[in-house]
């Protein structure tokens, strides 16, 4: 019963349920950027370039024999993830800058204690006298 409560209260803390969340939007996130790259980003440089489609973009190592399928290396495919890998690091780094920027302005200084009055300062004064006597 003790690993289970153990259990209980590890998946119970706020931090493991913001971060499932985090996983959750963040993997949302990812699909919608792949898709933004796939359909909407490379179709326009693909006609740029001439009409150029980058997911064909392969080079055959061993091709095709009855039903083994032929052996490629798809680096129009790799170009396309790194293109959203590219969109994802900007987009993570504008949102950490965001924070970092709200951060800071929540992080004003408190004012400063006011200064002492003249009493106050004559007393401490008066004091450290008698100490030292």
């Amino acid at each position: 019963m003790s690993i289970i409560r153990e259990f209980k209260e590890f998946a119970m803390r706020g931090n493991v349920v913001d971060m499932a969340v985090g996983i959750i939007i963040g993997s949302a996130f990812g699909k919608i950027v792949s898709s933004l790259v796939t359909d909407v980003i490379m179709p326009p440089i693909g006609l740029a370039l001439g009409g150029i489609d980058f997911k064909s973009f392969a080079i055959t190592l061993k091709q095709a024999s009855g039903d083994v399928p032929a052996v490629a290396i798809h680096y129009g495919a790799f170009i396309n993830v790194i293109v959203d890998f590219v969109i994802v690091a900007f987009v993570l780094f504008a949102i950490i800058k965001l924070m970092n920027t709200l951060k800071k302005k929540k992080e004003v200084a408190p004012p400063a204690p006011p200064a002492p009055s003249a009493q106050e300062v004559l007393l401490t004064e008066i004091r450290d006298l008698l100490k030292n006597r």
